[in-house]
């Protein structure tokens, strides 16, 4: 591992060991933290999904025919003003 020297109050230095993030053990520890925390997880139910999925379809769909309709209008008008 590669040494560096780090300051300390009133100019004392120490060394100390710089780790590598990509080291075995430290890939390890976030692998167990991250274990940890997705037992923490509150996941929703079935009906819950379904609906929350519905309503984020249909405002696509909404959202998609109120761009699509802005643009076809808007490119009517441009197309009318350049002629």
């Amino acid at each position: 591992m590669a040494k560096m020297t780090k300051s300390v109050a009133k100019g004392k230095q120490v060394e100390v060991e710089k780790k590598s993030i990509f080291s075995p053990a430290s890939i390890r520890t976030f692998v167990d933290e991250v274990k940890v925390e997705f037992t923490k997880i509150v996941w929703p139910d079935k009906k819950t999904t379904i609906s929350l999925t519905g309503v984020v379809v249909v405002f696509s769909i909404l959202a998609s025919i109120y761009l699509g309709s802005v643009d076809l209008i808007l490119g009517k008008i441009i197309d009318t003003v350049l002629r």
